[in-house]
């Protein structure tokens, strides 16, 4: 499995030309789920940190381009990474939004972390669930259709964040701030 380094994702954000904002986001993203997979793989699970760490660096990698081209940038992110011969990342990345799968009980997954990581920090700030979904429907919600799908993906979300924090010894208030 290739993984690329820290400075290699930095060296990816720069020609990217990701915007500051998105990258002091994806920087908090790492974080997180960081924080969380140190944790997690304290109480037996068998995360790959580095793999969890470069994703989330990675995870909007096509953001800044997607303002103007209006592509789906979870799924052109994924397909930048692959491209360049991470297809571990680029999965995790496609992922980030929306899972393949959500299963509320077994094996935590790097997908899984990352995706949540990723719902948990509004901009360059962690906050509740609750507070990134008002974001997201303020943003996002143009039809009821697509309030509706928002919702039930939180719903899911907010499911995961259970089966994430079953067995920690921290509630999930406390994250990295």
């Amino acid at each position: 499995m290739q993984i690329p380094t820290k400075d290699q994702c930095y060296q990816m954000i720069c020609k990217m030309k990701m915007m500051d904002h998105i990258v002091v986001h994806s920087l908090q993203v790492c974080r997180v789920a960081t924080f969380l997979t140190k944790h997690l793989n304290e109480q037996d699970n068998r995360l790959n940190f580095d793999l969890i760490q470069s994703a989330a660096l990675l995870h909007d990698i096509t953001k800044t381009r997607s303002f103007e081209t209006r592509e789906d940038h979870a799924l052109t992110g994924g397909e930048y990474l692959i491209d360049r011969g991470y297809p571990e990342i680029g999965n995790l990345i496609r992922q980030h939004v929306k899972l393949d799968e959500y299963l509320i009980t077994g094996t935590i997954s790097e997908a899984e972390v990352l995706n949540y990581a990723d719902k948990r920090v509004l901009h360059d700030e962690i906050v509740a669930l609750d507070r990134r979904l008002d974001y997201i429907l303020e943003r996002y919600a143009e039809t009821p259709a697509h309030r509706a799908r928002i919702n039930l993906l939180w719903q899911k979300t907010r499911e995961m964040e259970i089966k994430l924090f079953k067995d920690l010894t921290f509630p999930l208030t406390i994250l990295p701030v």
